[in-house]
């Protein structure tokens, strides 16, 4: 590892400097990184007095490459650290107890192979006040019995349902009865650090402006096969730059089910709506991340409607929590691990459900994003023309460009493919000195665009279809 010792050198000599030098130091390095790119943009943009679809959306992306890179690297701040600064005229919700109540909750359905690491992992969380709670969806596996186990030996609660009700009715359902000051969620493929937990609770009681937190996640089976490896270094960058730039405005659209961490106050009102949620006019049945952050982001101005159609649930009778401008933040320093798909047909079944989560959310938090301030707005609205026109881009440089005979333009649009991913690469290594995992993040992009921007026309087409499934074989 030669590169490993002079940049722990220099991370030490920097975590002893004032923070104002850390700061302008992170913003130099971050633009000396990122001239390379900056320069591209500008012989790019020159072009443009010759414009093409092609080129602007190459520009485009570029520039929304930059830009995210620049704001997680130059504005992010990890709250379980330090308080954030509020912007002008934002103010903060109540403070919580120095040391809040916590549930951790968890639904599980037929996962006997890996429940009991789960579970332990939940329990040996380093949080004071800590109640576990899991839900078993009927299981038929074997998996009631490890987790009576369970219950037996840590002291766990353990709510068995007597017929399958899917994720998200039995994650609320194990809510009815919770008074904690915080309520976190995590999935049954996934095992935390014993701080994780405690880093994000300790993010909201630093930062009362914060109503949820997203914890940091990486594969726990990346050596399994090359598609695990190459999504370890996707979700990498997913969280340490992506969530990290929305993190900087406060706006992270989506606290992942990995370590998702609320305040009881900013949620446990819409947890009815997220239960009964209907898109299309049809129940959708997916447990959706980005579904239960907007009710956070967006209560302000849907919070009313939401508790107004659900007033007579018992989540919003036992106590009627006022609507606040929540701000949504990331915790880098809490780690969690989850298995991800080790085969082709599991990775494409789950990218088919988080399209269609992000379709539906689309029409949810879309809604309101743009009131939350120009920079929010801009990281949302991007990455939702970014994903949108993935497909047709990819249509326009795969299929019809060599069928018009214009392979030259296909080549420029993989060599642009290949060029982002290894921006990337470059961000993972930067963040992990002496790693060589980095490589696998090109490979990445190129399997993005080559195979997963055409299921988002399959996921519109079949959004009304779903099931309770986990799996990551």
């Amino acid at each position: 590892m030669p590169h490993a010792v002079p940049a722990t050198r220099l991370t030490a000599r920097l975590q002893r400097a004032d923070p104002a030098v850390r700061h302008g130091v992170r913003r130099l390095l971050t633009l000396v990184c990122l001239l390379p790119l900056l320069l591209l943009l500008a012989q790019a943009t020159v072009r443009l007095k010759q414009p093409s679809l092609p080129l602007l959306y190459g520009v485009v992306v570029l520039a929304g490459t930059i830009a995210v890179f620049h704001l997680a690297y130059s504005h992010y701040r990890d709250p379980s650290a330090q308080a954030l600064p509020l912007p002008r005229r934002h103010r903060a919700g109540p403070a919580l107890p120095a040391e809040p109540t916590v549930t951790f909750v968890l639904a599980v359905k037929d996962e006997v192979d890996g429940i009991e690491a789960c579970v332990r992992s939940m329990v040996s969380s380093d949080c004071a006040g800590l109640r576990v709670v899991v839900v078993d969806d009927h299981s038929t596996d074997g998996t009631a019995e490890v987790l009576e186990r369970l219950r037996g030996e840590l002291g766990i609660d353990v709510l068995r349902l007597t017929r399958n009700l899917g994720k998200k009715h039995a994650l609320v359902l194990a809510c009815q009865d919770v008074t904690t000051d915080v309520i976190a969620f995590t999935d049954s493929d996934c095992v935390l650090a014993p701080d994780a937990l405690r880093r994000c609770v300790r993010a909201l009681v630093r930062n009362p402006s914060l109503g949820a937190v997203s914890g940091h996640c990486r594969a726990r089976n990346a050596r399994a096969s090359v598609l695990t490896r190459i999504q370890d270094t996707w979700y990498e960058g997913q969280f340490r730059v992506s969530k990290a730039a929305e993190a900087s405005f406060g706006s992270v659209s989506c606290v992942s089910g990995p370590l998702a961490v609320f305040r009881r106050d900013a949620v446990y009102n819409y947890l009815p709506a997220w239960a009964q949620d209907r898109f299309l006019g049809a129940p959708f049945k997916f447990a959706t991340d980005r579904q239960l952050t907007g009710y956070v982001l967006g209560q302000r101005w849907q919070g009313r409607t939401l508790k107004a159609r659900h007033a007579s649930s018992p989540f919003v009778t036992a106590q009627d929590f006022p609507e606040r401008p929540w701000r949504v933040g990331y915790v880098h320093s809490a780690r969690v691990w989850t298995d991800v798909p080790a085969r082709m047909a599991p990775l494409l079944r789950q990218q088919v459900r988080w399209k269609k989560s992000f379709l539906r959310n689309l029409f949810f938090t879309g809604g309101f994003m743009w009131r939350r301030g120009v920079g929010p707005a801009a990281l949302f609205y991007g990455h939702v023309l970014w994903v949108l026109a993935a497909p047709a881009m990819a249509f326009v440089h795969l299929l019809w460009a060599p069928l018009h005979g214009d392979w030259w333009l296909t080549v420029l649009y993989l060599l642009g493919v290949l060029l982002k991913g290894c921006a990337w690469g470059l961000a993972y290594r930067l963040d992990h000195p002496g790693d060589t995992r980095w490589r696998w993040r090109p490979l990445m992009s190129l399997f993005s665009a080559l195979v997963l921007a055409w299921l988002l026309p399959y996921a519109l087409l079949t959004v009304r279809k779903g099931v309770w499934t986990r799996g990551a074989a």
